[in-house]
This record gives C-alpha cells, sequence and structure tokens, in this order.
C-alpha cells in the first residue's frame, strides 16, 4: 500500500536531516538532487523542517550568477545536547556534545580502588552535571554509558558482575534516576565495535566481528548491518570460549581455562617473558607496552605466537558467523596494529576455510567514548528525528 501523505513527509523529512547530518549543509537543490524528490516538495520540507527548530539557515552559495545566491540549510546543533561516558575501574571518562556529535567539552575522574561507592556515584554525576552547565547544555537530551559489563536485553540495567567496582552499577542507576534525559547504557565492547564500523577499521562493512584485547578479552558482533547483543545481553563473551591450550576449562564462575587464558593481559605479559620481551620504561597497560615493543624491536617468534593465539579464538568465531572481517582492539590490538592483524590473518588462514580479513582497530582508546557518543546521538535523533517531531 502507498504511504499515506503524513508518512511521507515524515520519511521525506528523515531522510533530509540524516544527510544534513553526514554531508554537513546543503542547498535545496543539493538536497533534491540527493534525494531524488521533487523541487516543490524539498521546499515544503525545507519550510517545516525550519519552522520545527531543525535547520536553520547558516549561509548561501558563493556562485557568482545572476540572481540571488542559494541558501545553505544546516542542523541547528544545540537542539539537543549529548553526554557519553566511558566508565572503568580506575575513573570515568566523559564528553558533552551538540546535535551534530561536536564536543563542547570534557572532563575525567579518577576513581581510587578505596572509594566506597556512594562517594564514588556521587562524584561523578557531578563531575557530568558541571561539565554539562560550563558547556552551556542547559538540559541533556541523551547520555551514552560504556561500561565493562553485560547490559540486560529486557531491562536496560547493568547486571551484576563478579570483578567489577559496585560503584558502575549504582551510577547507571543513578544517572537514570537523576538525569531528565534518556540514559543508554551498554557493553563497552559493543560500543567500541559501534565506533569502529561508524568511523573506523570496519567503515561500510554490516558483518564483522570485533576482538576487544586488554585485561580480559571480548568481541562484538556486527550481523546484516545489526549489533548483535543475544538473549541475556552475553553475546560475544569469549573470554568463556573453550580453546586448545589452556589446560583447562572455564566454569560458570570464572573465565580460567578459556579463552581469556590465551589472550588477557596476564597471558600475554606471560607469554612476553617466555620470550625475552621487555619494555621496563614504558607507560600505559604492561601487556600493550610489551606488545608495542615487540612490533617496534620485530620480535617475530613472540608475535608469531601471540597471533597464533589469537587465531585460535577467531577461529571458533569465524566457523560459526563467517564474518569476512575481524577487527583487532583494545590496548593489545591497538599495540600490535596493522603488524600483530598480519600475522593474526595468516595464523587464521591455516585454521579455517573460510576467507576473513583481519584488520586493527583505528580509534584505540577512543573508541567507547565514541561509540558511547554515537549511541547517544542516535537516540536524540530517533526521537527528534522521527515522526511529529
Amino acid at each position: 500500500m502507498p504511504a499515506s501523505p503524513s508518512t511521507a513527509r515524515a520519511i521525506n523529512d528523515r531522510l533530509a536531516l540524516e544527510l544534513l547530518q553526514s554531508e554537513g549543509p546543503l542547498t535545496a537543490g543539493q538536497l533534491k538532487s540527493m534525494t531524488g524528490l521533487s523541487r516543490p516538495t524539498v521546499a515544503d520540507l525545507v519550510e517545516r523542517l525550519q519552522e520545527s527548530g531543525l535547520i536553520r539557515v547558516v549561509g548561501e552559495t558563493g556562485a557568482r550568477r545572476r540572481g540571488p545566491n542559494a541558501r545553505v540549510y544546516g542542523i541547528v546543533a544545540d537542539r539537543a545536547h549529548l553526554a557519553a561516558l566511558d566508565v572503568r575501574t580506575q575513573g570515568v571518562s566523559l564528553v558533552v556534545a551538540d546535535l551534530l556529535g561536536d564536543t563542547l567539552a570534557e572532563a575525567y575522574l579518577p576513581i581510587d580502588g578505596d572509594t566506597r561507592p556512594e562517594p564514588a556515584v556521587e562524584r561523578a554525576v557531578a563531575l557530568l552535571e558541571r561539565t554539562a552547565r560550563d558547556a552551556g547544555a542547559a538540559r541533556l537530551h541523551s547520555v551514552g554509558i560504556g561500561v565493562p559489563g553485560l547490559i540486560d536485553p529486557a531491562t536496560g540495567e547493568l547486571r551484576d558482575a563478579t570483578g567489577l567496582p559496585a560503584w558502575h552499577r549504582l551510577l547507571v542507576a543513578e544517572l537514570q534516576k537523576r538525569l531528565p534525559a534518556r540514559v543508554v547504557p551498554e557493553n563497552e565492547t559493543n560500543l567500541a565495535a559501534v565506533a569502529e564500523q561508524r568511523a573506523g577499521a570496519a567503515r561500510g562493512r554490516d558483518t564483522f566481528a570485533f576482538l576487544w584485547l586488554g585485561h580480559g578479552v571480548g568481541a562484538a558482533l556486527f550481523l546484516d548491518g545489526r549489533l548483535r547483543r543475544g538473549a541475556s545481553g552475553g553475546a560475544g563473551e569469549i573470554g568463556f570460549l573453550p580453546v586448545p591450550g589452556t589446560g583447562g576449562l572455564p566454569t560458570a564462575h570464572g573465565c580460567d581455562g578459556g579463552f581469556h587464558s590465551l589472550a588477557g593481559s596476564g597471558a600475554v605479559s606471560v607469554l612476553a617473558e617466555e620470550h625475552g620481551v621487555k619494555a621496563p620504561d614504558a607507560p600505559g597497560p604492561a601487556a600493550a607496552a610489551l606488545v608495542s615493543e615487540a612490533v617496534a624491536a620485530g620480535e617475530d617468534a613472540f608475535l608469531d605466537a601471540l597471533a597464533g593465539r589469537l587465531a585460535v579464538g577467531a577461529a571458533a568465531v569465524v566457523s560459526v558467523l563467517d564474518p569476512g572481517c575481524v577487527v583487532l582492539g583494545g590496548e593489545v590490538g591497538l599495540a600490535g596494529g596493522a603488524e600483530l592483524a598480519a600475522r593474526v590473518e595468516s595464523a587464521l588462514a591455516a585454521l579455517t576455510p573460510l576467507p576473513t580479513l583481519v584488520r586493527a582497530g583505528e580509534l584505540g582508546g577512543a573508541a567507547v567514548l565514541r561509540g558511547a557518543l554515537l549511541t547517544a546521538r542516535d537516540a536524540a535523533q530517533e526521537e527528534l528525528f522521527g515522526p511529529g517531531a
């Protein structure tokens, strides 16, 4: 059945807004060319979007021709303000941005491991409120939060998990209660994958697997353009994956004996020691420093051994999902870069007949915060750009 006039208008408006979001300011003529809509239809939607406060004239074309220059339209960036948080064991990083995703302010709060949950939460909430206020954001529309835990897909709540600070779960709940905003928590690995898919190593790919290689290991799965979370939110918990070479099996209460025992930061550090790789003065996480040093020094034996371990876990993912591409992220993935990715691709090719590219993530430690901001922007646009906005 053909769309009703109101539905057609909503579809056309959203299409125009998405083009203005992705391409930047455009003239009515450019919108007509890009959308394929008629001149009167474009004129009507431009008028509607201006009246709704979503777009405005931001300039004129500079072409020399007879008659008036064409007006250039852009999204009203301050129509909504967003925030993104990257919640880690040691603290919280955050940014406040406008509807276009441009950063207005950023801040970091270190939180000592001995800090009690309630004061930690209060300090984090106060920092967000102060940073938003200083950025001129009187009211936040949407807030994306990246956390190292599982999000219950039914409730949107951060599930209890051993090994994580108690203030993590309290912070998500407190923000949901106190902020007059839409708060969207998400697993940090999933958010890093979102960022790599939109602005990094997986640009333009609808299907790929993202491996987070850091203190722990995890995966995020994009299949047919959608992030897949699983029935309980646990899709990608490959630290628990039973694999050969660990000398044991994981349990429901711990991932020792699983892929974590081959690829977690502790295991990487032990492997480096076995191969005589050292990085005594390097800053940052030890495993990442060791891998970075190995790449710089051409430590082939260590890098090949590490790549072989990573290929074992990647092969299990590939054999089930056939993603066509695996992106290596996290601190170790960043440190290994293209050199480690190429070695993993070679080792993986020996384990599976399914052709699979392996790429190094491009966004590094900023991926989680970038993904959280993209998620917040998507949430705001879903409401503001939707029917009846």
